[in-house]
């Protein structure tokens, strides 16, 4: 596995939604981004709340549960939401962008 951070993900875009394929990937996500200093909006720890299977990271070191509408927008896949597959990118794939499954 390459050395690949929450950090620099939060980095690369306004809008930056990561999918979580399943709950240990959830799991992961979740204490990976603890490690590296994410909190949610309101300071709570990442591993003191359950993971949604699309979480929002910010450049300020949060995490934010998308809602319903961002779960619409992560579908419709508008070109100003990047689109993580947490899976690839922690597996250090050069493509770690999301596609759906056809």
């Amino acid at each position: 596995m390459q050395n690949r951070t929450i950090t620099a993900l939060a980095r690369e875009g306004e809008r930056v939604f990561v999918y979580l394929a399943d709950c240990s990937l959830s799991a992961m996500f979740m204490r990976q981004a603890e490690r590296e200093g994410f909190t949610f909006g309101d300071g709570v720890k990442p591993t003191e709340r359950k993971p949604d299977q699309i979480m929002a990271v910010h450049p300020d070191c949060t995490l934010h549960y998308v809602g319903a509408v961002g779960h619409m927008a992560f579908a419709a896949n508008p070109e100003n939401l990047l689109r993580v597959d947490y899976a690839k990118y922690r597996n250090g794939l050069k493509d770690y962008l999301y596609h759906e499954h056809t």
